[in-house]
């Protein structure tokens, strides 16, 4: 097949700006070859070289006396004690769901539980967070129900609980859904592979499944704004085999314990490119690949289309020499392809052979740790409207509509279609705050959150970078566990565009002075830009993957009130309405501030929730829909009433930050309300078989009933 000639059109097709191209002619002294042009705009776009972020993201907190692992590596790795560690990772599937909801949740899915197990960990939990347009909106039940039912059948067929995630609706989803996924996974804190390559003259190990056309150029679709072209990007989504990958997670665990691997990477994006590529340039060392011994399934391929390929559920490897006959049992037994494809040279260089002849000669640094780097411009965020007058709505009826809105009510739907039972270890499931998985032989148990809040990110994107970080830490506080770290997935649109650059910039400094403030490092994550349709852009959606740790002995918090219980309020409450659900999904009213957060009282309230956490029945975050919203969810889940005090619209449903709402019996709130210093107070009683808000109440099961069918209502 000839290579077609080298026109502007054919360089802006594969997302490089007129500029780049010219950096690529003065680095290689030649215009570049077919092959060569697809590798790098594979290694040169947004997706694979944080092009726009990477400034930014160096100023964000990765250390601490936990982090084994901060960001570089395939996942981030912590310390869990007793010589474990916990290996995880959050990564975006944004654009592929979009045009093929099942197969690209599916393979984002795939991909990150790829991206835990390449480290030499078991994963042990998984988590989703999904973001998709106004439930009117035409193509909104497609997407739901596509990207739901591939994560379920990925994960489902794989044999990983998912414990927790998200799920949110809103116009500026419309055009762009969001489908982030979180994997993690348990190792020896001793035996955790990294990428890097080392040694000359080692065999480049090409391990798994078969290479097809599937995923051609999907880094670099997902690194580009949507248009009315959408649908000619179809064959850019990959497909996905579950049974395959769970058989190469087999064997590459397997073939760990051989001492057969030098270094190791998951293909992900940019197929055998990007994982050559990384392994090559952080050993630094060069990479020779012959192409004619690549396992392919279709006849044909070009040089291109390999080296661009998504194909799912494969690995690369450096091998060591004299252990290519054990390493290549161990795959056969698994029925798995084993191929040597090339060898580690000590040039800087990245030479594809095929065919005999030299498809691309290229130095390979600079395809990598030497991709262009801008400082794009920004300016910050215009304020928001001010904030209007209270609504005129009854708080029960408030309650009512915003428990039975989809935003807020019951996701069983969802999370019903995953497994979150499998490996027998899931001590609490979705539903319930932080999801909880027992480390299976010990004491311990590690829980883990995701969380974020666009709406405050778009008003105030520093406020709303801490808040995100702050609520994460929260939600594992209040299931008793000492928050670890984070992982992040920065969801902006188009970053050359000055606003939507700042939103960026702002977000990343709210995350770093609250990871800093809470001794909460982040480890790992992804960068997603261009989130945009025809101009228009999503909500700016920092999402927070956050894992704690709740080390043996100690107790975990319940998540369901008792009959008898008194509610404890833990935290400041002025009825701070700006930004809230409550105006926002019940009045479409987008006005005010959101909540300042205030670190130094997060520090303290979650401080008195641990050191408590033997005297507490049960403890939720109070975040959206505030005191009101989460008072319900715990007597909800207790299967009891609840009364509280007061009748003020704002004290019920206003999202101040830092607070918790406790259960607890008497005598043990009466201990933890004297060691508060006045932080905490009695708010009501949970009780009885109705909701009660000061005189007034409503049947339980009437509040029930709305939480339970939200989401059938709005989608059958």
């Amino acid at each position: 097949m000839t290579d077609p000639e080298i026109t502007p059109e054919l360089v802006a097709a594969h997302g490089l700006k007129p500029e780049e191209y010219d950096r690529i002619l003065t680095i290689i002294g030649r215009a570049p070859t077919f092959t060569e042009l697809g590798i790098f705009s594979a290694m040169w776009n947004e997706h694979c070289s944080y092009k726009s972020s990477k400034k930014w993201l160096r100023t964000l907190p990765t250390t601490g006396p936990q982090v084994i692992c901060g960001p570089g590596e395939n996942a981030g790795v912590v310390d869990i004690g007793d010589g474990q560690a916990l290996v995880f990772k959050m990564e975006s599937h944004n654009h592929p769901s979009y045009i093929e909801p099942y197969q690209g949740a599916a393979t984002g899915v795939g991909g990150i539980l790829r991206d835990v197990f390449t480290m030499g960990a078991r994963p042990v939990a998984a988590m989703n967070a999904l973001s998709f347009g106004a439930p009117s909106h035409p193509k909104t039940t497609h997407l739901l129900a596509g990207a739901v039912a591939g994560i379920g059948g990925y994960g489902n067929c794989f044999g990983v609980p998912t414990v927790g995630g998200e799920l949110r609706f809103d116009s500026a989803y419309d055009g762009n859904c969001l489908v982030n996924a979180f994997a993690a996974g348990l190792a020896e804190a001793d035996a955790i592979f990294y990428s890097a390559a080392s040694g000359v003259g080692m065999p480049v190990v090409y391990l798994g499944a078969k290479t097809g056309r599937d995923g051609v150029g999907g880094a670099t679709m997902a690194s580009a704004e949507f248009d009315d072209t959408i649908e000619e990007k179809r064959p850019t989504v990959q497909v996905g085999d579950p049974f395959t990958e769970k058989r190469l997670m087999e064997a590459t665990l397997e073939l760990m314990q051989t001492g057969a691997v030098i270094s190791i990477q998951d293909m992900g994006a940019a197929g055998l490119t990007c994982s050559a590529v990384e392994m090559g340039d952080k050993g630094g060392l060069g990479i020779r690949l012959d192409l004619d011994r690549v396992p392919v399934r279709e006849a044909g391929m070009t040089a291109y289309e390999m080296m661009l390929s998504e194909s799912q559920e494969r690995m690369l490897m450096v091998l060591r020499p004299e252990k290519e006959a054990e390493a290549k049992a161990v795959f056969e037994k698994w029925d798995l392809d084993f191929a040597i494809v090339g060898e580690t040279i000590p040039e800087d260089r990245f030479l594809i052979m095929h065919g005999n002849e030299a498809r691309a000669d290229l130095p390979l640094s600079q395809l990598a740790s030497s991709a262009p780097e801008y400082d794009r411009p920004w300016v910050a965020s215009a304020p928001p409207p001010a904030l209007g007058p209270l609504p005129d709505i009854a708080p029960l009826e408030a309650l009512r509509r915003l428990a039975g809105h989809p935003n807020h009510c019951s996701r069983a739907w969802v999370w019903e279609q995953y497994d979150t039972q499998v490996g027998a270890d899931t001590l609490r499931p979705p539903g319930r705050g932080a999801g909880i998985v027992r480390v299976h032989g010990t004491g311990k148990a590690l829980a883990f959150t995701s969380d974020v809040n666009p709406h405050y990110v778009a008003a105030d994107p520093f406020e709303g970078g801490k808040q995100a970080v702050a609520e994460a830490c929260r939600n594992l506080v209040a299931a008793g566990a000492r928050p670890l770290a984070a992982t992040d997935n920065l969801n902006f649109g188009n970053p050359e565009k000055p606003e939507i650059m700042g939103q960026l910039v702002m977000a990343i400094k709210g995350i770093g002075e609250a990871c800093r403030a809470l001794d909460f490092p982040i480890v790992s994550g992804n960068v997603s830009l261009y989130n945009e349709t025809d101009g228009r852009a999503i909500l700016p959606t920092p999402t927070i993957g956050g894992v704690g740790l709740i080390e043996a002995g100690r107790p975990l918090i319940g998540s369901a009130a008792r009959e008898g219980d008194v509610a404890v309020l833990l935290g400041e409450t002025l009825g701070h309405l700006g930004q809230s659900a409550l105006l926002r999904d019940l009045f479409d009213r987008r006005e005010g501030p959101p909540p300042p957060v205030d670190l130094a009282g997060e520090a303290r309230a979650a401080a008195l929730v641990l050191e408590h956490a033997g005297r507490i029945g049960a403890c939720t975050d109070l975040s959206e829909g505030g005191l009101a919203l989460g008072a319900f969810e715990l007597a909800l889940a207790g299967g009891v009433g609840v009364t509280l005090e007061t009748e003020d619209l704002a004290m019920l449903f206003g999202e101040d930050q830092g607070r918790y709402l406790l259960a607890m019996e008497p005598d043990e709130a009466a201990a933890l309300i004297a060691a508060s210093d006045g932080l905490a107070q009695v708010v009501g009683r949970f009780g009885g078989d109705s909701i009660a808000f000061g005189e007034a109440s409503e049947p339980l099961e009437t509040m029930r009933a709305a939480f339970r069918e939200g989401l059938t209502r709005q989608f059958g």
